[in-house]
């Protein structure tokens, strides 16, 4: 905890009723769980008072910000096995193991990818967010697969930018229930904060935009497995489209998907192809992994045969079955329930 000068704000109809540290956290941008901190060190008043957690506010209280939460501290380096697959002097290429989490964050301050790279490759501490040093993109702890990580200033730069313009090919493996009627698709459904479980993320028309190509590349009893190529990287992108679309991820308990498919404890999703220009050389870079022994064993019980490779000329769009745009609303459309891309 940090103090700071006197900081005020006079609670507007708008958040009345509303949790205090929940307000703070919607004036500030400051996570609930570092205005959680201060109210429990008696940082933040109302009305001249330390208030409990769970108070309640009212229109014209007045709310007192003594101090502010701590920075984020840069992660230490720990001896995590991490399976790179391709490293030269401006960037890395990993596959991520499931149950991983990309960097440190609320809740995960140790084991994660970063600090496993950081044993390896020390000179990421200066690449990038000090932070989450080196990461462009991620993804969901429970996802395994390819994911790029910048060794060079010049990398970091660049890769940042591609992925902003959409010009890096990122291809997942997802096992859906149902099989879709259409073999090819392009889902294009803007996504933004679920308005009912904060946690989690939503088909919204006042989301951000967000597209998401598939292929039907094996159909099973019940269930499809799908090629999905991401054009935007929206948090939780792929799971949210296709759990829109009424076909969400095997496994995928927060958007609708049940149970996993045995022996695979999971969500059914591997980020398996990555395409993009070196950053420095210019060259196209094209990196494919093989599904994890746990998703491979699931497509054998289900009678489906593992994928060698996608289909590297499908093309994205509408060439059988047009645009599915998830029908987004102006309330959330997350599929039957309601977490970069996957």
């Amino acid at each position: 905890m940090i103090a700071r000068d006197l900081e005020t704000f006079t609670v507007p109809e708008a958040l009345a009723g509303e949790r205090i540290d929940r307000a703070v956290a919607l004036l500030t941008g400051w996570s609930r769980a570092e205005v959680q901190s201060l109210v429990a060190a008696g940082a933040v008043l109302v009305d001249g008072q330390p208030p409990i957690k769970s108070h309640r506010l009212t229109p014209g209280a007045v709310i007192e910000l003594l101090a502010e939460p701590e920075a984020e501290t840069p992660p230490d380096a720990e001896p995590i096995p991490i399976d790179v697959r391709y490293a030269d002097d401006d960037l890395i290429v990993v596959n991520k193991a499931a149950g991983i989490v990309v960097h440190p964050g609320a809740g995960h301050a140790h084991g994660t990818l970063v600090q496993g790279l950081l044993a390896r490759f020390p000179e990421l501490a200066a690449i990038g967010d000090p932070a989450r040093p080196g990461i462009v993109h991620r993804l969901d702890r429970d996802t395994s697969g390819l994911l790029v990580v910048a060794r060079s200033p010049a990398a970091y730069d660049h890769l940042v930018q591609a992925l902003s313009a959409h010009d890096v090919e990122r291809t997942y493996l997802a096992l859906v229930r149902g099989i879709p009627e259409a073999r090819r698709a392009l889902i294009d459904a803007p996504i933004g904060r679920s308005t009912r479980r904060r946690t989690q993320m939503a088909v919204r028309a006042e989301g951000r935009d967000a597209r998401t190509s598939y292929e039907v590349i094996a159909p099973g009893p019940d269930v499809a497995l799908l090629a999905c190529r991401l054009e935007t990287g929206r948090t939780h992108q792929i799971r949210v489209h296709l759990a829109a679309i009424g076909h969400p991820v095997v496994g995928d308990t927060v958007y609708g998907g049940g149970a996993p498919a045995p022996p695979a404890t999971r969500p059914f999703l591997h980020a398996q192809a990555l395409t993009f220009d070196h950053p420095v050389t210019g060259e196209r870079c094209s990196f494919e992994t093989e599904l994890p022994d746990d998703l491979a064993a699931a497509l054998a019980g289900l009678g489906i045969d593992a994928p060698t490779g996608t289909d590297r000329d499908a093309r994205t769009g509408d060439e059988e079955a047009g645009r599915s745009s998830g029908s987004p609303a102006s309330g959330d459309r997350p599929g039957s329930t309601s977490d970069g891309g996957a």
